[in-house]
C-alpha cells in the first residue's frame, strides 16, 4: 500500500521524499514515562483510507501488543441497522439492539473478529451497503456513550494495546502514552481505497470514491459527539507518500525512541 515522512514542519507544508510528523502542542506540557514491558495505550486516530487499522494492527504485533479495531465495533452497528430493518434514525431501537447483540471480539483470532450473538461479522462488516452508513451510524450519541465505554472496559482486559478509530487519543483515552493522528490527501485515500477493492475483485469509480471520502470526513468532522479530531499532544504523521512499512517503522520508531526501555 502506497502510503509523507521526515521533516517538522506543518501539515500544510509540501511533502518530501520523508515523513511529515508533528507534534499538536498539548495546553499544559506533560511527560509520560513508560515502559514497553508494561501496560501501555497507544491510539491511532484519523480519517478514512489513510491505513489506520492496517498500521494499528501490524504496528501491535511488532510492539507485542493487542489491537483493538474500534471501527469494526460501528461498522458492526451498521451492519445490525440494515440486517434487522432498524431505521438509523430509530436511535434508541438500534442501540438496544446492538447492546442485545453484545459486540465483542475473538481475541483468538488475527486480526481479532468482531461478534455479535457470538457470530462473526468480520465480511458483512466491510460490504459496501455497510460502509454508506457507518458514518451517520457512529454519530448516534448514545451509541457512541455505548461504545466508548466497552473500548474502557476492553483496555483494562487487554492492558498493552494499541487502538484505532477517530476518537481515540481525544475521547477514549485521553491519557494515553503515545496519541498518532493518520492523515493523507483525499485524493490518495481515494486511490488506496480503489486499489483495494479491485484486488478484492470489487470494481472500483475512484472519482465516486473520492466524493464518498470527502463526504465522510465531513460527517465525522461535523457530528457533535466524538467528532474526529487531531488530539491534544498527539502526533500528526501524513502517510501520503509513505509505503505501509515506512509508516509502521515511523511510528515504531516513536514509541520506541518515548520509552523508557526495560
Amino acid at each position: 500500500m502506497a502510503m509523507s515522512t521526515h521533516a517538522v514542519h506543518s501539515v500544510e507544508a509540501e511533502p518530501d521524499a520523508a515523513v511529515i510528523v508533528r507534534q499538536l502542542r498539548p495546553t499544559a506540557v506533560q511527560v509520560h514515562v513508560f515502559r514497553l514491558d508494561q501496560p501501555i495505550i497507544i491510539t491511532i486516530d484519523g480519517p478514512a483510507g489513510t491505513g489506520k487499522s492496517s498500521v494499528a494492527r501490524a504496528l501491535a504485533k511488532r510492539l507485542g501488543l493487542d489491537f483493538l479495531d474500534t471501527g469494526a465495533m460501528y461498522r458492526a452497528a451498521a451492519a445490525i441497522a440494515l440486517d434487522y430493518g432498524i431505521p438509523i434514525t430509530d436511535a434508541d431501537r438500534l442501540v438496544e439492539t446492538v447492546k442485545q447483540a453484545d459486540l465483542h471480539f475473538d481475541w483468538s483470532a488475527d486480526p481479532p473478529t468482531i461478534l455479535a450473538w457470538g457470530r462473526s461479522l468480520s465480511d458483512r462488516i466491510r460490504q459496501p451497503d455497510v460502509t454508506a452508513i457507518v458514518s451517520p451510524v457512529a454519530g448516534i450519541p448514545a451509541l457512541r456513550q455505548h461504545m466508548v465505554a466497552k473500548q474502557r472496559i476492553i483496555a483494562q482486559q487487554h492492558p498493552r494495546l494499541v487502538s484505532e478509530g477517530r476518537d481515540q487519543g481525544s475521547v477514549v483515552f485521553p491519557d494515553a502514552n503515545v496519541k498518532f493522528y493518520l492523515d493523507a490527501s483525499a485524493q490518495v485515500r481515494a486511490m488506496r481505497r480503489a486499489q483495494q477493492l479491485r484486488a478484492g475483485g470489487i470494481p472500483a469509480d475512484e472519482q465516486q470514491l473520492l466524493r464518498e471520502i470527502v463526504e465522510r470526513d465531513r460527517s465525522d468532522m461535523s457530528r457533535s459527539d466524538g467528532p474526529l479530531v487531531r488530539p491534544e499532544g498527539g502526533i500528526v504523521v501524513d502517510t501520503s507518500h509513505l509505503l505501509f512499512d515506512e509508516v509502521v517503522s515511523e511510528l515504531e520508531s516513536i514509541v520506541r525512541r518515548k520509552a523508557e526501555e526495560p
